[in-house]
């Protein structure tokens, strides 16, 4: 019994998080180059305007949603989502224990990938918005300079290959 309200958590956390966007065509579909250039420009205001500029990033409306994405920050110190534009009511929640399909710790990978100079891509499964079934999720997680917090967008791509992603930001 315990077991299946485990799962049920988890299930329930992950439909909250799939449904995060409304689903876009194929011309609306955000781009890894678009991706890695929000997550810097949000790195970069977060660390001039600190905590303030977070709710700049709550903003659905705003410069940090577009297309089929948006940018999001954690503060991994605290395993928390510190802002969150499409479903605020994930500020605050701790996030570390969350597993994808495959039973990947997805939240504990993006901590310990933002650790690295230039941050970096974190690959998991993940349900598209609108949908159950888990697809290839790809999502950029960078240290935010001067602060606790880490940035981080992401995309679905099945095609795109480790290399070509690390090299858009190196």
């Amino acid at each position: 019994m315990i077991r299946i309200k485990k799962i049920s958590f988890v299930m329930a956390i992950m439909i909250v998080l799939s449904a995060s966007v409304r689903p876009a065509s194929a011309e609306e579909t955000a781009t890894p180059e678009e991706v890695v250039k929000k997550v810097e420009e949000a790195a970069r205001f977060l660390s001039e305007k600190g905590e303030e500029g977070l709710k700049a990033l709550m903003d659905p409306n705003g410069p940090w949603v577009w297309k089929d994405t948006y940018v999001w920050v954690l503060h991994c110190k605290t395993g928390t989502n510190a802002a969150h534009a499409i479903k605020p009511q994930l500020v605050g929640m701790n996030l570390m224990g969350i597993r994808d399909t495959d039973g990947k710790l997805f939240f504990a990978e993006f901590c310990k990938t933002a650790e690295q100079p230039n941050g970096g891509w974190v690959e998991y499964m993940w349900p598209k918005v609108g949908e159950r079934t888990p697809s290839r999720k790809i999502t950029y997680v960078l240290q935010i300079p001067g602060t606790e917090y880490q940035v981080a967008a992401g995309i679905y791509d099945e095609t795109a290959q480790r290399s070509e992603l690390e090299a858009l930001i190196e």
